[in-house]
């Protein structure tokens, strides 16, 4: 099987995030259990499960890959989406349960031992490493329209947070001896880090739904469709999404006393116009209906009165 270029970059971003994450995961842990900061330890552990959302990218990768086929006819790409909404409930859990150890420790309060100094140099390393695994996971998404390395950027954005969080409890702790601002900041970050999982979950049942986030598609198909001889009334048109490619449908009329090669070529024509002027269309299906023809029964699609 022939792995697209799109493919490829979605696994050599997942590459570098799993070599990155077990990096800064080893060197947390490690770092932590010497220091004594059991702080630092559960950010080693927290990057130790980003590892796993990475695994999950770079797996989808390979099945968005594979060409279409009798069972999925229009090919594997919405495992993207699948992908990114697993990927929200590993955010929602992470974040449900610094919440609940957060919770925790505020109502069962116990003496905390002050850790070593050296364990705020590994944060700051990890929060930097964290950055730019999140600044180069969202510029290759953005680039291959990846709904799920965007995600998962979001995912490393979250772990700076975690990461800064600590630091600052850690600061406290050495400056004011407040260990209890530590475990406020986490819950507050653990409240944030929930509220992120659910948007993400939220922006993918758009495109389960059959969905689309921009209605001037429609306009632009519309226009479109205008400009090419022989084609009016573009109706009943449908858009949506499969990952990053548009699937679009739609009715147009073309004069009735046409032979029906001379009515074909028109009908190509708009599909090739489409293509061409709407980036990353996968499919086009064209109904061509006499000029006039009016069925009052068709509920589903937009028409340009409709916008």
């Amino acid at each position: 099987m022939a792995i697209g270029k799109r493919e490829k970059k979605i696994i050599r971003a997942s590459q570098v995030s799993i070599a990155g994450n077990a990096t800064l995961s080893l060197l947390k842990i490690v770092v932590g259990l010497i220091a004594g900061s059991l702080a630092v330890v559960a950010d080693g552990v927290d990057s130790a499960s980003d590892i796993i959302t990475s695994l999950i990218t770079l797996y989808t990768a390979y099945i968005i890959g594979r060409p279409p086929d009798p069972k999925f006819p229009y090919g594997y790409n919405k495992a993207d989406t699948i992908a990114t909404k697993v990927l929200a409930f590993i955010i929602f859990f992470a974040g449900a349960q610094l919440a609940i150890i957060s919770f925790r420790k505020l109502l069962y309060p116990v003496d905390e031992v002050i850790p070593s100094m050296f364990a705020i140099y590994i944060i700051i390393v990890s929060v930097f490493g964290k950055l730019m695994l999140s600044v180069y996971l969202r510029k290759v998404g953005k680039s291959v329209d990846s709904a799920m390395l965007i995600a998962n950027a979001r995912n490393m954005q979250n772990d700076v947070i975690i990461s800064i969080s600590v630091l600052v409890g850690l600061v406290f702790t050495f400056i004011f001896n407040l260990p209890v601002i530590d475990t406020i900041t986490a819950l507050l970050v653990s409240i944030y880090i929930m509220v992120v999982a659910f948007r993400i979950f939220m922006q993918t049942n758009l495109e389960m739904m059959d969905g689309v986030e921009n209605s001037e598609i429609y306009k632009k198909i519309i226009h479109v469709v205008n400009h090419v001889d022989g084609a009016s009334n573009p109706h009943r048109i449908r858009v949506r999404k499969m990952a990053h490619l548009y699937l679009i449908a739609l009715d147009i009329e073309i004069d009735g006393k046409l032979p029906l090669t001379d009515a074909h070529q028109i009908a190509i024509r708009v599909e090739e116009s489409l293509k061409a002027e709407i980036p990353n269309v996968y499919d086009v299906l064209i109904h061509t209906e006499p000029t006039g023809n009016v069925e009052p029964d068709e509920v589903f699609g937009v028409s340009e009165k409709d916008l």
